[in-house]
């Protein structure tokens, strides 16, 4: 792991029950859904319907300031809650159960460049099955960043806080790329043509994306083209910036812990619980914080249960909180700031070559336990059949 855990050890047994206890109240709470979860859903579609509306049609009058800053903020908001609290969450496959074609988790293609298929492959299958898991989870850095001590250090590290920068800016283009792991070309492991052929599908959404939002409404805008352009540009940044910052709060604090692939010997139940637990951060927060994060200001709840509508984590925080600290399991939460100036922190202290035998050595005695308490499974499951 990359940090001396905060928690305690558990026997297999307080493990089983550990899980046995989180599988009880996914079956509650599943068993609980109906009504005001599909209006809420509907709610947020309409939501971000009429946002998107309301932003550009400010933008058309974007020659009045005021106008162009309500646009461009407006269709910033709406970009977010689409991706976050619509997109994604209907992705897992959140809402299948109410068999509304349109809510179909493998059929839903939302408003990024990122294509959903290969989202729901690096995301809810690679990243939620393997959460954490060096050499698995790809996540871990995204193939450009150090953030744990465990990563190998190269040279191009050094320019961490340069990436960590790039990578917020363009947040949404660096995900649809994310899939061609392009430094296994760097390595050798993979060819250009490979990539090439990779890229199509992602090509074409990029393209249609890029016409949409800098060519399409800009063009019709007629005379307002240069603050419909400029508007559309900056409501992409700030959603890719604030997704950026949501995602790298939830994997990247200071007490988010990363695991040897070993660990994926003959996981149990609890075992996965308590990985999903030990890898993800939480941030505190009202309702509009947990709205415009998706819910993904509840991590935690998101890694344990993906397939649970979000916007039932907030109630099943407070039973998971209460069962981990009964078993003596860390609950990593804290305020956005908290948690955020972790993530700053670990973006410049591994851009550095710090001595390996001294981090190295602190991991390889917590591996050693981990590898007695908390073996995973090498089996290659869906996240699907984990939440089941």
């Amino acid at each position: 792991m990359s940090t001396i855990s905060k928690s305690r050890d558990l026997s297999l047994e307080e493990i089983e029950a550990f899980g046995a206890e989180l599988d009880a109240l996914r079956k509650e709470t599943m068993a609980s859904l109906g009504k005001k979860e599909a209006d809420y859903i509907y709610g947020v579609r309409n939501f971000v319907r009429y946002s998107e509306i309301a932003g550009r049609t400010s933008l058309m009058l974007g020659w009045l300031p005021p106008f162009w800053l309500a646009g461009t903020a407006i269709l910033g908001v709406s970009k977010i809650v689409e991706n976050m609290e619509l997109g994604h969450n209907v992705m897992h496959g959140q809402y299948d159960w109410m068999n509304d074609a349109s809510l179909r988790g493998n059929d839903y293609e939302w408003d990024t460049v990122c294509t959903a298929d290969n989202w729901r492959h690096t995301h809810n299958f690679m990243h939620h099955t393997y959460t954490n898991v060096r050499g698995m989870d790809h996540d871990i850095g995204y193939g450009v960043l150090r953030l744990f001590p465990e990563q190998k250090w190269e040279p191009r590290f050094l320019a961490n806080p340069l990436m960590a920068a790039i990578l917020a800016v363009t947040f949404e283009w660096t995900l649809a790329l994310q899939s061609l792991e392009l430094e296994k070309v760097m390595s050798g492991e993979k060819t250009w043509a490979e990539v090439r052929e990779q890229f199509k599908p992602i090509g074409a959404k990029m393209r249609k994306q890029f016409t949409k939002d800098y060519i399409f409404f800009p063009l019709i805008a007629g005379p307002m083209f240069i603050p419909v352009i400029t508007g559309n540009f900056f409501a992409n940044m700030i959603r890719n910036v604030w997704a950026f910052s949501i995602i790298f709060c939830g994997h990247f604090t200071e007490d988010a812990e990363t695991f040897p692939i070993e660990v994926l010997e003959n996981e149990t139940r609890g075992q996965w619980y308590l990985r999903q637990l030990r890898g993800s951060s939480n941030l505190t927060g009202g309702k509009i914080m947990h709205y415009m994060s998706g819910n993904l200001s509840h991590q935690i709840e998101h890694h344990m249960f993906p397939d649970v509508p979000g916007m039932r984590y907030a109630e099943m925080s407070v039973k998971v909180r209460e069962i981990c600290e009964r078993y003596g399991q860390h609950y990593n939460t804290g305020s956005f700031t908290k948690q955020f100036s972790t993530v700053v922190k670990r973006i410049f202290k591994y851009a550095l070559p710090f001595s390996r035998k001294v981090e190295d050595s602190r991991a390889e005695t917590i591996v050693a336990k981990a590898a007695k308490v908390m073996p995973i499974s090498k089996k290659v499951a869906s996240v699907n059949s984990i939440a089941a």
